[in-house]
C-alpha cells in the first residue's frame, strides 16, 4: 500500500521537536561516554564555546566547570547575556549576538543553535545571566520553559551560568569520564593563553599554546626540539616522531576541527614547499611529510564549518580582507619556517637526515606496495576477510559517526557478529590466526604480511587518518589466553605503525559476556564473577551457569543484544606518560626473564578470580 502523499502529510515542527527528533544534525552521535565526541561532551563543549567567545573579546579569564553525577554547571565571568533577551537567547532559534562582527570577532558559535540545542537535549536546564549588579535566572526541561524567576540583586560578578543534565531519554545510560573532559580542556587553554578553566577543584592553564599541546601529545621526544612559530591569528607547533604516519591537531577560533579543512590543507602544502625550496632537493612530498607530528591554530571571522559539529572547516577566505587561508598560511610558514631552519642548522640537519630515510625505504617497498595493493583489492573483491558495512566515517551520512568495524578471529567468531551486526554502520574483518608481532619490524612488514596489509586496506590509512573509514576499531576477540595475546598483538601493531588511531581515540575493546545465568523465567548476561555471583542470588534455586569460552559460542541472537544500543567498549587510550617505544619494548620485546617474572608477580587464575567473589 502506498502512502496518501498530501498537504496533512506536510509537518512543521517547534525548535525542541525538531533538535530532540534529529540530533544529530546538531551534535553528532549519542554514545554514552565512551568516546570524546560522544554527544554529553558536544553539548559540554558548546556551552564553554560561548564562554571562550567572551574570553576572546577580553571578558573573564576564568571559566568555572564542576560536574556532579550527572549534572554539569559552566560559569563564566564575560559580560553576560543581556537580561531581556536570556529567554530568546536559549531558546530562539537563530538568535544570538554574534550575527555582529562588532561584538563577536573571531568566535565559534556563529549559527545561534548551540545552546538552544543543549536546552532541547536536557532534562533540566538553568540558565542565569549577571549583569551590573542584577540576575535573571529561567528553568527549562526538555526544552520547555518552567520558571522565569524575578530579576534579583546580586553582589556576584558578570557573567553566565549554565547548568543542564543530559535527559536520559534521548541519551539512555551515560556516564561522563573526567580524562575525556580533561583533554578537551587543556585543548581549551592550549589555545587560549591568559585563560584558567577550574574543573572540579583542578586547575588548567597553558603559557606557550601549541607548544604545549604538543609536548603533551608526544608519546615520546620528538627527533628535533618542537619548532614554535606563531603571529596573531596563525599559530604552529611541529616536530618529527619515530611513528611511520603523520599527526596533525588543527584548530579554528579555538574550535577542535578533528577532520581538518581548508587551514590544515594549506599547511601540509605549504610546509612541503617550504622544506623543498629550503634544500633545494625535489623530495616526494610523502617523504616530507611522514613522522610529521603538528598542531595548527588559526583565528579568522566567520568561519564556515561543513557541519553544526564544526569538524571541518570550509571557509576559503580570511574575511573582512578577502586574502585566501591559503596563501595567508602559505605566506607565514614560507617566512617563518625558512627563517627558523636557517637559524637553526642542527634542526634542519636532522630533518634532512629524516627525509633521506623516509625517501630510501619508500623506494625500497615501492615495489611491494603495488603487489600489496592489488592483493588487497582482490581479498575486498572476494569478500574474503572483510565484510563491509554501507555507512563509513568518511562519507556524508549522519549515521558515519557510528561507523564501526570489528577485528575479530576465526570463523565463528566473525561468523556469528556477521549475522547479529547492523549492516548499515557496522563492518566485520576476519584475522586468519594470530598476527605476527610487528614490534621492532619496518613499515615494509605491513605490506609483506597478507593480514596487516589487508587490515590497512579495509581502514584505508596508509596514507594517515584523513580517509579513515570507520569511527570505531574495535578487536573483538574470546576471553581466553589466545584471544589476550591476540589482542596484544594487535595493538602492537596500531602502536608500532599507526599510533594516532589510539591518540585520536578511534580503537576498542569489545566487552562481550564472561557468563550467561538463567533460570526459567529470566536470563542474566555477566561480564565479570561479581555480576555472576549477583545473578546466582538474584534467580536462586536451579540456576543454569553457561561460561563463553570463545566469541563463536554466542549464537547471533544473543550477540544482537551486546553489539547493538547497548555495546559496552573499552577504549585504549594513551597519555603522556605512557612511553610508546618502552611498553612495546617490555611487552613485546625479548626481555624474556624481566616478563616472566611480572606475569608470574601478577597471575591470577580462574579458579582464584570466582573464590575472591565467594
Amino acid at each position: 500500500m502506498v502512502a496518501n502523499y498530501s498537504e496533512d502529510s506536510i509537518k512543521t515542527l517547534e525548535w525542541k521537536e525538531h533538535i530532540r527528533k534529529r540530533p544529530g544534525m546538531y551534535i553528532g552521535k549519542l554514545g554514552d561516554g565512551t568516546s570524546h565526541d560522544d554527544g554529553i561532551y558536544i553539548l559540554i563543549k558548546e556551552v564553554i564555546d560561548n564562554s571562550i567567545d567572551e574570553f576572546a573579546m577580553g571578558f573573564g579569564k576564568n571559566i568555572d566547570i564542576t560536574i556532579e553525577d550527572q549534572t554539569v554547571c559552566i560559569r563564566d565571568y564575560g559580560r553576560g547575556i543581556p537580561l531581556g533577551k536570556l529567554v530568546e537567547a536559549a531558546s530562539k532559534m537563530n538568535t544570538g549576538a554574534k550575527y555582529d562582527s562588532k561584538v563577536f570577532k573571531k568566535s565559534v558559535g556563529l549559527n545561534g543553535v548551540g545552546i538552544k540545542a543543549v536546552n532541547a537535549l536536557s532534562g533540566t536546564f538553568v540558565i542565569s545571566a549577571i549583569r551590573e549588579g542584577k540576575c535573571r535566572k529561567i528553568e527549562f526541561q526538555q526544552g520547555n520553559l518552567i520558571t522565569d524567576y524575578d530579576i534579583s540583586d546580586t553582589k556576584e560578578a558578570n557573567g553566565t551560568i549554565v547548568c543542564f543534565t543530559p535527559d536520559k531519554e534521548v541519551f539512555g545510560e551515560f556516564k561522563y569520564k573526567n580524562n575525556l573532559i580533561s583533554s578537551m580542556l587543556r585543548n581549551y587553554v592550549f589555545l587560549n593563553s591568559g585563560l584558567t578553566i577550574n574543573f572540579n577543584g583542578e586547575k588548567y592553564i597553558s603559557k606557550n599554546g601549541l607548544y604545549d599541546l604538543l609536548s603533551e601529545k608526544l608519546s615520546s621526544d620528538g627527533l628535533y626540539p618542537i619548532i614554535h612559530l606563531k603571529n596573531g591569528d596563525l599559530e604552529i607547533a611541529l616536530t618529527h616522531g619515530t611513528q611511520y604516519s603523520e599527526e596533525y591537531y588543527s584548530f579554528v577560533n579555538g574550535q577542535h576541527t578533528t577532520q581538518g579543512g581548508t587551514h590544515l590543507s594549506a599547511f601540509k602544502e605549504s610546509y612541503v614547499k617550504t622544506v623543498k625550496d629550503f634544500f633545494r632537493k625535489d623530495f616526494d612530498s610523502a617523504d616530507v611529510r611522514q613522522s610529521l607530528i603538528a598542531a595548527i591554530s588559526i583565528k579568522i571571522e566567520e568561519p564556515v564549518f561543513e557541519s553544526q559539529t564544526k569538524t571541518k572547516l570550509g571557509s576559503k577566505d580570511m574575511a573582512p580582507d578577502g586574502i585566501s587561508i591559503r596563501q595567508y598560511v602559505n605566506d607565514f610558514i614560507k617566512n617563518q619556517l625558512d627563517n627558523y631552519l636557517h637559524k637553526n642548522s642542527e634542526t634542519a640537519n636532522i630533518l634532512l637526515k629524516k627525509i633521506q630515510s623516509s625517501e630510501k625505504e619508500r623506494k625500497a617497498i615501492a615495489g611491494i606496495k603495488k603487489l600489496a595493493r592489488e592483493r588487497s583489492k582482490k581479498v575486498s573483491l572476494h569478500n574474503k576477510k572483510l565484510r563491509d558495512c554501507r555507512v563509513h566515517f568518511n562519507s556524508n551520512d549522519e549515521r558515519r559517526l557510528d561507523s564501526t568495524i570489528f577485528i575479530t578471529e576465526g570463523d565463528s567468531a566473525s561468523g556469528s557478529i556477521t549475522k547479529a551486526r547492523d549492516v548499515n554502520t557496522q563492518a566485520v574483518f576476519s584475522l586468519r590466526g594470530k598476527p605476527l608481532n610487528s614490534y621492532g619490524l619496518t613499515k615494509k612488514i605491513v605490506y609483506e604480511n597478507e593480514e596487516f596489509n589487508a587490515l590497512q586496506a579495509a581502514l584505508n590509512i596508509e596514507e594517515g587518518l584523513e580517509n579513515l573509514r570507520y569511527r570505531n576499531i574495535v578487536i573483538a576477540t574470546d576471553a581466553d589466553v589466545d584471544g589476550m595475546h591476540i589482542r596484544l598483538l594487535i595493538i602492537t601493531f596500531f602502536l608500532q605503525f599507526f599510533p594516532e588511531l589510539i591518540k585520536n581515540d578511534h580503537l576498542f575493546i569489545l566487552d562481550t559476556p564472561l557468563f550467561r545465568a538463567r533460570n526459567k523465567n529470566e536470563t542474566i548476561y555477566c561480564y565479570n564473577y561479581q555480576e555472576k555471583q549477583k545473578a546466582v542470588e538474584r534467580l536462586k534455586g536451579n540456576v543454569e551457569i553457561t561460561r563463553f569460552k570463545g566469541l563463536g559460542e554466542i549464537s547471533p541472537d544473543e550477540f544482537q543484544g551486546f553489539i547493538g544500543k547497548k555495546i559496552r567498549l573499552d577504549p585504549i587510550t594513551l597519555t603522556k606518560a605512557d612511553e610508546v617505544s618502552k611498553l612495546l619494548e617490555f611487552y613485546m620485546g625479548k626481555n624474556t626473564p624481566e616478563r616472566q617474572e611480572f606475569i608470574i608477580d601478577n597471575l591470577r587464575v580462574e579458579e582464584e578470580l570466582e573464590e575472591t567473589v565467594i
